[in-house]
């Protein structure tokens, strides 16, 4: 026979799990999902790789991090002041800037000859603040920013706010989410080992 009492009791324990369930599913949907993680992107993939492999003190997350940071990606991007998916300024252009993809011609709105062209004047800048006291990839991206000789002259990163917003954000923010992309994109496109086959 089912007492008054130990209905109570089942009723209060039903409510108790229904609005438990009603908590887990609203925690569910109201937790924030993981930020997506920046990707590079295809087209560009080829570049940035063979732009890394042409200097040992840059690798491919930086030089992507560095291009986000530049210009989102963005082959148009154009400051007023620096242009191109590197963001280069014409007077540092007409020194680095060099023909990557072979049509004879040095473009700066053109990846293919902008993110080789970036590897190549960070490797410079990396010899440039070698001798400076601090972390030399803080040092050589706050170069790129502000200029190598604000950067000597500074004895440091400079206290411009925009560079060390700058370097903050590659190597803060950009830098781990590449290099964990990175991560990602290696361990889905790694060669698989293939089914052996017997011989005589």
């Amino acid at each position: 026979m089912v007492t008054r009492r130990s209905r109570t009791t089942a009723t209060l324990v039903g409510t108790a799990l229904v609005l438990a369930a009603g908590i887990l599913v609203v925690r569910h949907f109201a937790t924030p999902s993981e930020p997506e993680l920046p990707t590079i992107p295809a087209a560009e993939r080829p570049v940035v790789e063979a732009a890394a492999r042409a200097c040992p003190k840059v690798n491919v997350p930086l030089l992507a991090a560095q291009i986000h940071a530049e210009s989102g990606w963005r082959p148009d991007a154009d400051s007023g002041h620096a242009q191109g998916i590197s963001q280069f300024t014409p007077e540092t252009w007409a020194e680095w800037g060099r023909d990557g993809d072979g049509d004879g011609k040095a473009d700066v709105w053109e990846p293919k000859d902008a993110i080789p062209s970036q590897a190549r004047y960070m490797c410079h800048l990396y010899g440039m603040v070698k001798s400076l006291p601090g972390n030399p990839t803080k040092l050589a991206l706050a170069a790129y920013n502000a200029g190598p000789t604000a950067v000597l002259e500074a004895r440091g990163i400079p206290k411009i706010a925009e560079t060390r917003e700058y370097v903050d954000r590659i190597l803060k923010t950009l830098l781990p989410q590449y290099r964990e992309s990175e991560e990602k994109y290696a361990a889905e496109h790694s060669p698989r080992p293939s089914a052996r086959v017997s011989g005589p």
